[in-house]
């Protein structure tokens, strides 16, 4: 095997990685190539049979259960996954330092990025950042430049890093969506390009508090120079003003260049403006970014246009998990909305949406977690009833509906009361939609 020279970790080294998802498989099979001896914890111990093969063939240890200072005693690395609280990997580092010291810890963004010689973009954001890089790679493309779109979303960096050493392909900019999680544990991480959309309450029951998500989000600026750009939103200009920054500066507006697109909301254009800064830097033109935008379709659970079914528009923006989010949601509609929303609240300030709920929602489905949390803020402004599930509060409001309305879901949370996650969400809205369409049975609902 041949060894992927670095200064991070020498062959035959200790290395663990917590967590077996795709980012920790892709950190596990990245640190074999470096030479390491890798260790896999994961406490649900939730490792897929093709995942045991290949650890068997390339002899990675794996480990189930609850973790244990012990396992990380003889480490030389740490790679947690981005879902692993800090809080929690913290005390286990502290518990197994020995006479060798205490475990160094990175995140596998870090990891991989120690690796890579391409041009960077990254963006992170409390909302908006999976549109973005997505605008950011199809600007890129549409002017020639080859490129790999990833990091929180997708496939992850490692991922790319072995594929890249395995067959010698080699993109010209990496496009990576990054989170806080993933801020928190880098240290030499440098993008020529790092943007940050927005900042609110967010991710606070992993966070200390609303400063230390703050801090990450703003460290990924840290090791950026003169010859680099940071670009951020004009929300952000008054924070941005208290710290000394060596790149470059800029904010995006709306300046009226991206009036040609699918997507919906002037939260989306925005996005484009941001996507626009930060490719101009790589030489992309105006024009070749409008044809890109103009293009671009909307991604799946994210303002996506399902169905517009007997005048009524069905719209799933089941990736909205803050009240942030929801603003920029509600903020782009004109029409009178009918808004599903509810599950696991992770904070944020919900009274502050009462004049937009009372300019442009005519009632409020609310279903599964959190009731009181969304009843005590909004029961003034907008008429709101709760159902246990999705489907009982979807099929209130349907009946409500009248030509001209968008059913919106918009939910404000995560999605862990009663799904997987938001893709699953998702699809549970639209399975409810595709049931009212023509030839499907419309079970209790009035066509």
């Amino acid at each position: 095997m041949k060894i992927l020279e670095n200064k991070l970790i020498k062959p035959g080294e200790p290395a663990v990685v917590v967590g077996s998802g795709r980012s920790g498989i892709g950190a596990a099979r990245l640190l074999h190539l470096a030479g390491a001896k890798v260790r896999v914890l994961d406490k649900k111990s939730a490792f897929s049979e093709e995942f045991k093969a290949e650890a068997a063939e390339r002899g990675f240890e794996l480990l189930g259960g609850e973790h244990k200072p012990e396992q990380f005693a003889d480490a030389a690395l740490v790679v947690p996954s981005p879902g692993v609280p800090i809080a929690v990997l913290e005390p286990l580092l502290e518990a197994a330092g020995g006479s060798k010291g205490r475990p160094e810890w990175i995140s596998e963004l870090e990891l991989a990025a120690r690796f890579a010689v391409e041009r960077i973009i990254a963006v992170t954001g409390t909302s908006g950042k999976t549109t973005t890089v997505g605008i950011a790679a199809a600007m890129c493309e549409e002017a020639g430049k080859k490129v790999f779109l990833g990091g929180n979303i997708g496939t992850p960096l490692s991922e790319y890093i072995v594929n890249r050493e395995k067959i010698g392909e080699q993109a010209d900019i990496l496009v990576l969506e990054v989170s806080s999680f993933q801020l928190q544990g880098i240290r030499n991480f440098h993008p020529e390009v790092g943007v940050l959309l927005n900042l609110s309450e967010n991710h606070l029951d992993q966070h200390k508090d609303m400063a230390e998500y703050r801090e990450a989000k703003f460290s990924l600026f840290k090791n950026q120079c003169a010859a680099d750009l940071a670009v951020f939103g004009e929300s952000l200009a008054e924070e941005a003003g208290k710290r000394n920054f060596r790149a470059a500066v800029d904010f995006f507006r709306d300046t009226g260049n991206f009036t040609k697109t699918r997507l919906l909301g002037q939260h989306n254009r925005l996005n484009m403006e941001a996507a626009f800064l930060a490719v101009r830097h790589f030489g992309v033109s105006l024009e070749a970014a409008r044809r890109a935008a103009e293009k671009f379709a909307p991604l799946p659970n994210r303002l996506e246009s399902v169905a517009e079914i007997k005048g009524v528009f069905y719209v799933n923006d089941s990736k909205c998990t803050t009240v942030e989010a929801l603003r920029a949601a509600l903020a782009g509609f004109e029409k009178p909305v009918l808004l599903l929303a509810g599950g696991v609240f992770k904070g944020g300030d919900l009274p502050s949406l009462a004049p937009l709920l009372e300019k442009n929602v005519k009632a409020v489905g609310l279903y599964g977690a959190s009731r009181a949390i969304f009843e005590k803020a909004w029961k003034n402004s907008v008429p709101v009833s709760w159902d246990a599930t999705m489907a009982e509060a979807f099929a209130r409001l349907r009946k409500q509906a009248v030509p001209g309305d968008t059913l919106l879901l918009s939910p404000a949370t995560s999605s862990f009361d009663q799904y997987t996650d938001y893709k699953e969400r998702g699809a549970d809205f639209r399975g409810l939609v595709s049931a009212l369409m023509p030839g499907c049975l419309e079970t209790g609902l009035e066509g």
